[in-house]
C-alpha cells in the first residue's frame, strides 16, 4: 500500500515463512507448530505480496485446504472441525491466490454463506449464531471471490451495517447499539466497499488481500 517493500528483507521473510510449511502442506504460525488453515491463506498472502510462492509447495498447501472442506461445503481450522465463515474467507483467500477456486464446489460453498444472512439484514458466522458485522466481510468477501455476491439481500445488509454505526461517534459496532470499535468498523466499511455503497465514496476493497 506505501510502495516500502524495499525498506524490509523481503528475503529473509520469504525464507522463514516458507520454513513453516509442514509435511502435510500446512503452515504452522511459529516455532510452536500449532497449525491452522489461516496460517495458510497468511502464509500464501505474504508471499504473493512479496513475490515469494515459489519457495513453497503450492499444490500440497492447496491439498491440505481442500482436506479441510466438510460435508456442508465450508471449511474449518484443520480436518474435520466446525465450518466457520471466518475460515473460510482464509481457505477460499489461499485458494484464489493459488488459482485453485476451482477445485471446491462453489455453489455449494456459496449457499452455506448466503445462509448466514439473518432477518436482521445481518451476517453471521455460523449456524444459531446473532448477525456481527465483521462477517460483513469474512462472508461477503468469499462471495466476492467466488462471484455469488448477489446471493445475498445488499439493501438489509446496507442496513444492518447503517444500524451499527453510532450517531455520534461515527464508529460501527459489532451489533445495533453497542459500542463501536476499530474493528468493526474497519470491517463495515469493508463490507460497505464490497457491497458498492457509493453514498460514501469509498474505494474498491480487495476480497482476497483486504486493501
Amino acid at each position: 500500500m506505501y510502495g516500502a517493500e524495499d525498506r524490509i528483507n523481503k528475503e529473509a521473510v520469504c525464507k522463514w515463512v516458507a520454513s513453516l510449511q509442514q509435511e502435510d502442506g500446512s503452515f504452522s504460525g511459529d516455532q510452536y507448530g500449532e497449525i491452522d488453515t489461516r496460517f495458510t491463506y497468511i502464509a500464501f498472502s505474504c508471499l504473493s505480496l512479496l513475490k515469494g510462492l515459489d519457495l513453497v509447495n503450492i499444490p500440497k498447501g492447496v491439498d491440505f485446504i481442500i482436506s479441510c472442506q466438510n460435508w456442508d461445503g465450508g471449511f474449518g481450522v484443520a480436518p474435520g472441525t466446525e465450518s466457520h465463515a471466518g475460515q473460510i474467507f482464509c481457505c477460499v483467500g489461499a485458494l484464489s491466490i493459488a488459482n485453485s477456486i476451482d477445485k471446491i464446489d462453489v455453489d455449494k460453498l456459496s449457499f452455506w454463506l448466503a445462509s448466514r444472512q439473518l432477518p436482521s439484514g445481518g451476517l453471521n458466522g455460523r449456524p444459531e449464531k446473532k448477525g456481527d458485522v465483521c462477517y460483513s466481510w469474512w462472508v461477503m468477501s468469499s462471495l466476492s471471490m467466488m462471484g455469488r455476491l448477489h446471493w445475498i439481500s445488499r439493501a438489509s445488509l446496507f442496513d444492518y451495517i447503517l444500524l451499527c454505526q453510532d450517531a455520534e461517534d461515527g464508529g460501527i459496532a459489532d451489533k445495533p447499539g453497542n459500542q463501536p470499535d476499530v474493528y468493526h468498523t474497519f470491517f463495515g466499511l469493508a463490507g460497505l466497499s464490497l457491497l458498492g455503497y457509493d453514498k460514501a465514496h469509498l474505494n474498491m476493497i480487495n476480497p482476497v488481500y483486504a486493501m
